[in-house]
């Protein structure tokens, strides 16, 4: 089966579900919930650190997320991030328009024995 590659400008508008969802499992931290994202996606997409970290700071303001200082590895404290009561309705509301998402694309794409569009 061939793989198709999703434009960036597709996968932007779930960046926060991606992230939510990760998180609805528990607190991680970037480098954790990076490794998860590709894990979940089975190696087929990788979310790049600047989208990640940006996403992180856009989510905190929301208030759908919170962070906090965690454990030190190599001398660095790592910062952990939570989902709020906020970011649990966010993601919600973010499943709900993926659904409707889903079923306004369908209505644009030809199914089998369809014409295709063409007369």
């Amino acid at each position: 089966m061939q793989q198709i590659e999703i434009g960036s400008d597709v996968m932007r508008g779930y960046i926060d579900l991606i992230i939510l969802r990760v998180l609805a499992d528990g607190d991680s931290y970037g480098y954790e919930i990076s490794k998860k994202i590709t894990e979940l996606s089975q190696k087929t997409y990788t979310m790049k650190e600047t989208t990640l970290y940006s996403a992180f700071s856009r989510l905190e303001k929301q208030q759908s997320l919170r962070s906090y200082p965690g454990t030190e590895t190599g001398g660095r404290e790592r910062t952990y991030y939570a989902l709020t009561d906020e970011g649990c309705a966010h993601y919600r509301r973010k499943c709900d328009e993926w659904g409707a998402t889903q079923e306004l694309i369908s209505k644009f794409i030809a199914g089998e024995g369809e014409k295709n569009g063409r007369n």
